[in-house]
């Protein structure tokens, strides 16, 4: 008898029974079409292309059978009006940052980042492993959807600015279009706030409806052209250090996924959440040198400037704090963990970095 051969024929045939037994995934699967409208412009490809990673990644998971179709805003849902098409089921989701409705109710915009918060990776932590999502969760119920994160910008910057700001008296007066409780920090100052959709904001400051606009950074600022019509461009972004992005659900929509489908929707949008501060840590870098190089005058927020916006954020967080318990439970989490955070940083990553970007400088 030639074992061999016995065994190689009978490999073949257990081989083919597999293959016959083999199950069509996509077909074992409920076909799932949903609408995501996306609160950025689609030539903000890095912020919008988000929702597409998470698309793109669904559909691969499932072989085709969980279809999300992403839009552009004012395509099916104005920009600023996501969270409200999501919560009355108009869409199944949507991809937006919570900040843009704190007037709703002001811990929504936590969720995002507050100003004077946390960097990105203490973002990320805070939501995903230090408690974040669940201190959040009920806020979402309340709004009628779940919110998974799915994107950062990574540290943004703090504006477009007409003139020079030297004292804290400088901002008073400036019509400036900056996102979220920035704007009432600002105010404290007697800056007037306004929240404008994304590709609005450049006819605005080319109007002088505005006087100064922030956005999100080199590469995304570039290409909306605020250079040619504001010269100063200021950092740091004390108004979103390390913002997160959420991919909205609409809760009964999410409640009747499939379990296996919940879990690709979470890997999805780790993916995107991670690969959109990837991406903008290596388009913003040489953005800022072609911007520098065309005449931008980059200035650094002065550190009295920075005294004066630290110190209204705070009696900020105490007046929301006193109105709504909810935000006060929630900022004080939050807060707790942010310094935690800073001092471990201030040791061990801001120490090193400090050191090496003097080490590394041109001579």
């Amino acid at each position: 008898m030639n074992r061999r051969r016995i065994l190689a024929g009978g490999g073949a045939g257990i081989a083919g029974a597999a293959v016959l037994a083999a199950p069509n995934l996509a077909a074992a699967q409920p076909r799932i079409r949903w609408r995501c409208p996306n609160s950025f412009p689609k030539s903000i490809d890095t912020l919008y292309g988000a929702a597409e990673i998470i698309s793109r990644r669904v559909a691969e998971m499932t072989e085709g059978a969980f279809q999300i179709t992403v839009s552009g805003p004012g395509e099916v849902v104005p920009g600023l009006q996501i969270l409200d098409a999501v919560q009355q089921g108009s869409v199944e989701c949507g991809f937006t940052a919570s900040l843009f409705y704190f007037g709703k109710d002001p811990s929504l915009a936590i969720s995002t980042t507050l100003p004077m918060g946390m960097p990105s990776r203490a973002m990320y932590a805070w939501l995903n492993y230090g408690g974040g999502r669940e201190q959040l969760k009920d806020v979402f119920a309340d709004n009628g959807v779940v919110a998974i994160p799915a994107a950062c910008t990574g540290a943004q910057m703090g504006g477009w600015f007409r003139k020079e700001i030297k004292t804290p008296e400088d901002l008073r007066g400036l019509k400036f279009r900056i996102a979220g409780l920035g704007g009432s920090v600002m105010a404290k100052l007697g800056t007037v706030p306004q929240q404008i959709a994304p590709s609005d904001i450049y006819p605005a400051l080319e109007r002088g409806v505005i006087d100064a606009a922030e956005y999100i950074g080199p590469y995304d600022d570039e290409k909306l052209g605020f250079a040619r019509v504001a010269k100063y461009y200021y950092y740091p972004g004390f108004q979103e250090v390390g913002p997160s992005s959420d991919f909205m659900i609409n809760i009964r929509a999410y409640e009747t996924l499939p379990a296996p489908y919940k879990a690709m929707l979470e890997s999805a949008c780790a993916e995107a959440w991670h690969a959109t501060v990837a991406k903008y840590d290596v388009l913003n870098p040489a953005a800022l040198r072609r911007l520098v190089a065309s005449g931008t005058q980059l200035r650094p927020y002065p550190r009295e400037v920075m005294g004066a916006l630290y110190r209204a954020a705070q009696e900020l967080y105490g007046e929301l704090g006193a109105q709504n318990p909810r935000f006060r439970r929630i900022h004080e989490h939050w807060d707790k963990f942010r310094v935690e955070q800073a001092q471990w940083f201030r040791i061990a990553e801001d120490s090193a970095a400090n050191f090496l970007a003097v080490a590394s400088a041109p001579r």
